[in-house]
């Protein structure tokens, strides 16, 4: 039996969600690291990622692109642990809490993480995100705990008392927040929520090193030197 191959970059958040539910359920897999500063051009590369992004998933001689694709396949052919609700309404929920962080908070979330790393940015398109960013938290935060039926207590995960793949593809974006000036303070079931992930082992092996982060920041402001001339 083959093992699984995870093509990746340590400062993805795409690649991080699948490093971490591979860790979660204990499969066994490679690591391939990739820099992005060419290697995603590479032919080899290519052939299995035709938009050449990270992550892709390798197993024998099928090839997976899409974040939400990889976790659903890994979900559907690694069932134990399972980490997504049989409830419809908790489904539901998990399912909602994925799609928004994909494609609200991201997004959302790029123009900061220049704007930190790189410091440059238009002062009002920053403060739009800001706002927009503001709104998903608001929406998390009375998704947590489900209120109408449990409380967050019982309930410390979306539509579950257990972690699920929406608290993976969520949390890996907003336990980043603080980082780029986002404060979690206005919304303490957040707060409690992203101490909880950021204290799993899961979160702590696939966290990127000072080092990775500092030569980050210096790529930014490389590629935003132009755009600030």
């Amino acid at each position: 039996m083959s093992v699984l191959k995870l093509y990746h970059n340590p400062l993805s958040t795409n690649s991080r969600r699948v490093w971490i539910v591979l860790l979660e359920k204990e499969i066994e897999f490679e690591l391939v690291p990739l820099k992005l500063n060419g290697d995603q051009f590479q032919p080899d590369f290519l052939a299995i990622s035709f938009f050449h992004h990270v992550p892709v998933l390798a197993d024998a001689d099928f090839h997976i692109i899409e974040t939400l694709a990889i976790l659903d396949y890994l979900e559907a052919k690694y069932p134990a642990p399972a980490l997504l609700p049989e409830d419809a309404r908790d489904l539901a929920i998990a399912r909602m809490v994925q799609m928004v962080a994909v494609n609200e908070l991201s997004p959302a979330m790029s123009p900061l993480v220049r704007q930190t790393f790189g410091g440059a940015g238009d002062p009002e398109k920053l403060e739009k995100r800001r706002l927009q960013v503001a709104a998903v938290l608001r929406f998390f935060e009375g998704l947590l705990g489900d209120s109408l039926r449990d409380s967050f207590a019982s309930r410390p995960f979306f539509g579950s008392s257990a972690m699920t793949l929406a608290d993976v593809v969520a949390g890996v974006s907003v336990t980043w927040l603080p980082e780029l000036g986002v404060s979690l303070d206005d919304y303490p079931k957040l707060q409690a929520w992203s101490e909880r992930l950021n204290s799993r082992l899961s979160w702590q092996q696939t966290q990127a090193s000072p080092e990775l982060v500092e030569a980050f920041k210096v790529q930014m402001k490389q590629l935003m030197k132009p755009q600030q001339g």
